[in-house]
């Protein structure tokens, strides 16, 4: 290849990059569910006729963005490319074909140029409701959890089907919300596919196949370089997380060769009778995120860097549930699996690799308005109907030479909720929010803190809490000496403890309490640079008796250093 036709392609895979991400945000400003326009709960990207992804946008989510980029050969499969026409639209939310259970919507788009489609964008993001049980992961089938809509055309010519949007309205509790966001995908891969037609006329381009494939390629052997610069070998690790009635414990053996990455999950947990297991697609998905957080990590994101890391898990292990398994939780499972990916990882590097985080969203799932045993009907047909999600995070492991970070969404990268925007949606009153002092896991580097967060019905009538915590049980695990992080914790004002998983009343004029768990630390606590002790107090994430006991040593605590009882020390934890 000639050094200007690399130059060239160089400058049109920016440009690329540009139109997917200008797909994404059109996604974020158009979406009726908060979940896509204000946590960016979504993804984006760009495809060859083949189905290889070639772009991804940044914002987005690795499990809907890796999911996404298996889930269009399915849409080719059941539509072939020489089939589509110009103003035809596909979508689904098959759990199996898309990005893992009924709440996501995929939705592919053909891009036409001289009567040939010379390109598909796809998009998907998360409805805050799909009918069935709903909130939570309390089901046993997929067909308690909702509306199952198969990969079919969504328009025709550019009409949507009118028979395909009534059938949908008439299944989901918000139907003018989840109505909104399916136009809301339409409309970002529209303007996708109006952005790339006008790069191909700028750059004189029939069509994409030599840059695609130059992308492809490159980020394929870019990958397999990094991939190269690490010992080869086999590493095993396991880790317990709390499940739902029982502990599940997943296992992986991770090998690196010179072809590239091989994960095999055999002896982790079978499936469980209720909606926390994982579809393949999904557990791929965090699975390669976790190896291309420490290995690849600034190499593009697509078909050619993808096809280096490869997963196996035994069919109906928990990571590889098959219909017709319930599925709709499956995030609590698959957010953990990049600790055990670095558990592998750590054992080649340490120096390069975090110690475990929160990874589990602690996401805030409310109902009203609805029937459930131990409540008045006619007072829960009173009440409003509502159904929200609030996005809350706890703390990630402390990192390499850094402390962990606080109250983040580590390996989701959605951002979490603003509360003003919850009560505004729903009566729902937030009366606190702030850091968990102490949370964080002791260690040369500290774990990221978790956080409190306290909220009730503003018209003090009874909710469902749809639960799906983890690190309940089983909290962040430190490395290297470093302590766990404080464990999660739900109750209500009242002093009663929730449980870490399912539907569950929250009575008349209670408040709700979350705890959300902590990251783990690196290193002994005792190691740890006495004047970040000191600034720890002083910003009150750690207590005055824990500085004293777990980080102090005979020297520090003559200075004064993690002894200091001043007003200063005593001041209330930092509000996140």
């Amino acid at each position: 290849m000639r050094m200007t036709e690399g130059i060239q392609f160089q400058v049109m895979w920016n440009r690329l990059v540009s139109v997917v991400e200008e797909q994404a945000q059109i996604l974020v400003r158009t979406a009726f569910g908060a979940s896509t326009r204000e946590a960016g709960d979504l993804s984006a990207g760009l495809f060859l006729p083949d189905a290889r992804m070639v772009a991804q946008a940044v914002t987005g989510t690795p499990g809907h963005v890796n999911s996404m980029a298996r889930s269009v050969r399915h849409f080719t499969d059941e539509f072939p490319v020489q089939t589509m026409r110009p103003g035809d639209v596909f979508v689904t939310n098959d759990p199996w074909k898309g990005t893992g259970h009924l709440n996501d919507f995929t939705l592919v788009t053909p891009v036409f140029r001289g009567g040939q489609v010379v390109a598909l964008f796809a998009s998907t993001l998360h409805v805050v409701d799909i009918g069935g049980l709903g909130i939570g992961p309390d089901a046993s089938e997929i067909f308690h959890e909702g509306l199952f809509v198969p990969i079919v055309r969504f328009a025709c010519q550019g009409v949507p089907d009118a028979g395909l949007l009534k059938l949908i309205r008439a299944n989901v509790r918000e139907p003018v919300q989840v109505e909104g966001d399916l136009h809301a995908l339409v409309a970002c891969n529209g303007i996708g596919a109006e952005r790339l037609l006008a790069m191909m006329d700028e750059y004189r381009l029939q069509d994409l196949e030599a840059l695609g494939e130059f992308i492809i390629e490159r980020s394929r052997a870019a990958m397999l370089e990094a991939v190269r610069e690490w010992p080869q070998g086999s590493w095993r690790h396991r880790m317990t997380i709390d499940g739902y009635d029982a502990p599940i414990e997943l296992v992986a053996q991770l090998r690196i060769s010179h072809d590239g990455i091989d994960i095999d999950f055999a002896g982790t947990s079978p499936v469980v009778a209720r909606g926390i297991n994982v579809p393949k697609t999904y557990t791929d998905a965090y699975s390669s995120f976790g190896v291309r957080c420490i290995i690849g990590a600034d190499v593009p994101n697509n078909a050619g860097s993808l096809s280096v890391v490869r997963i196996a898990a035994p069919e109906n292990c928990i990571l590889n549930a098959l219909p017709p398994l319930a599925v709709q939780s499956r995030a609590i499972v698959g957010t953990m699996l990049p600790d055990v990916i670095f558990g592998c990882l750590r054992q080649v590097r340490p120096d390069r690799v975090p110690a475990e985080g929160a990874s589990n969203l602690w996401n805030i799932r409310l109902a009203g308005g609805q029937l459930m045993a131990g409540v008045d009907p006619s007072q829960a047909l009173r009440a409003r109907r509502f159904t929200i999600v609030s996005f809350t995070s706890g703390g990630t492991g402390a990192r390499p030479g850094k402390d962990g970070l606080s109250t983040t969404s580590f390996p989701s990268g959605v951002k979490n909720t603003a509360v003003e925007i919850i009560e505004t949606m729903a009566p729902v009153v937030f009366w606190r929010k702030e850091y968990a002092t102490d949370s964080g896991g002791a260690g040369t580097l500290r774990g990221g803190l978790g956080q409190v967060v306290e909220f009730s019905h503003a018209d003090a009538a009874p909710m469902v809490l749809g639960a799906t915590f983890e690190r309940i049980t089983h909290p962040a695990r430190g490395a290297d000496g470093g302590a766990a992080g404080g464990a999660g914790r739900a109750s209500l004002q009242s002093g009663a403890v929730l449980k870490g998983k399912g539907r569950q009343l929250v009575p008349a004029g209670e408040r709700v309490i979350l705890q959300t768990p902590g990251g783990g630390g690196i290193g002994d606590p005792k190691q740890r640079d006495r004047q970040k002790v000191a600034q720890d107090l002083r910003d009150g994430l750690i207590s005055p008796e824990a500085a004293s006991a777990i980080y102090a040593n005979d020297d520090r605590v003559d200075q004064g250093v993690c002894v200091n009882t001043n007003r200063e020390a005593r001041r209330p934890p930092a509000r996140s």
